[in-house]
């Protein structure tokens, strides 16, 4: 398997794609716009206008789009995923998406000759920059096994969580503990602020302790600094904690903290602030005029 078709290079895929080449595989890319790939170009992407163009002859496909409408987009519409890709590809989609979509997307590319699988990661993107990405896979295990050198390019922590949709079911699950992990971040900065304390001194004090997180790690000293720029977006971070909310629902479960941390950012996101990253959660806590 050499010859890989990428759909979604954004702040995540652009980097898994060059790990890819880097590992010598030859990936094709499309984009509405292709300016903003031409960096992932000159380090040896193929470029095609259209995702039919894109996929053809490719033993792999894989997508990693923004939300579940676009996930139907790139496969289902008239001349997309499903009705060019070549006989026997892996379709992978890497998006967090819902896992009923996931299991729709399995069983029509199983009856159409495909072979799918739900693999959404976590880790973010200095975890995508640094090719050390937890990839969380939903599908058969036999294709789960066949992918896995393509998975290797990109990761180290890859695991296999059982048949189509468990992968975003997994995922859903890492986005629930963010949520409290990341409101408790910044309900901690907010007091430590109030109290006057140096907000410097206090994480680098936690971070070895019972309290240290990864979300303290790479966010922490951006919430300090007021830096909003987006490893991940607060918007795409307010759609997973919404499907997560939505299956913990029908699983007869009700989230008080995946709830209210959904609450929090979704206003953020409401008042503009969807395109910053998930730090910006900070700005819930700020003092109000």
């Amino acid at each position: 398997m050499k010859k890989i078709a990428w759909i979604g290079v954004g702040i995540m895929g652009t980097p898994m794609v060059e790990h890819l080449l880097k590992a010598g595989f030859q990936v094709h890319i499309t984009a509405r716009n292709r300016a903003k790939v031409e960096g992932v170009i000159q380090a040896g992407a193929v470029f095609h206008d259209t995702i039919g163009q894109c996929v053809q002859g490719c033993q792999a496909v894989v997508t990693m789009v923004g939300y579940p409408k676009d996930v139907e987009e790139v496969y289902f519409a008239p001349g997309n995923i499903l009705d060019r890709a070549e006989a026997g590809a892996y379709l992978i989609d890497m998006t967090t998406t819902s896992p009923a979509l996931a299991q729709r997307l399995a069983a029509e590319g199983t009856k159409r000759g495909f072979r799918v699988l739900d693999a959404p990661v976590t880790g973010g993107d200095v975890g995508a920059r640094a090719g050390t990405l937890s990839i969380l896979v939903g599908g058969a295990a036999e294709d789960f096994a066949a992918c896995l050198p393509l998975f290797q390019a990109m990761g180290t922590n890859i695991t296999h969580q059982g048949g189509p949709g468990c992968g975003q079911h997994a995922k859903l699950a890492n986005q629930i503990m963010i949520a409290g992990t990341l409101s408790g971040l910044c309900e901690a900065v907010a007091y430590a602020r109030a109290q006057g304390l140096d907000g410097e001194k206090l994480l680098a004090a936690l971070a070895t302790g019972a309290a240290g997180s990864r979300q303290l790690d790479t966010l922490g000293g951006k919430i300090l600094a007021g830096d909003d720029a987006p490893g991940f977006y607060l918007k795409h971070f307010v759609k997973d904690m919404g499907l997560a909310r939505e299956e913990a629902r029908s699983a007869g479960l009700t989230l008080e903290v995946l709830e209210q941390a959904l609450a929090s950012c979704a206003a953020l996101e409401a008042a503009g602030l969807g395109e910053r990253g998930t730090q910006a959660l900070i700005h819930h806590y700020q003092p109000k005029p």
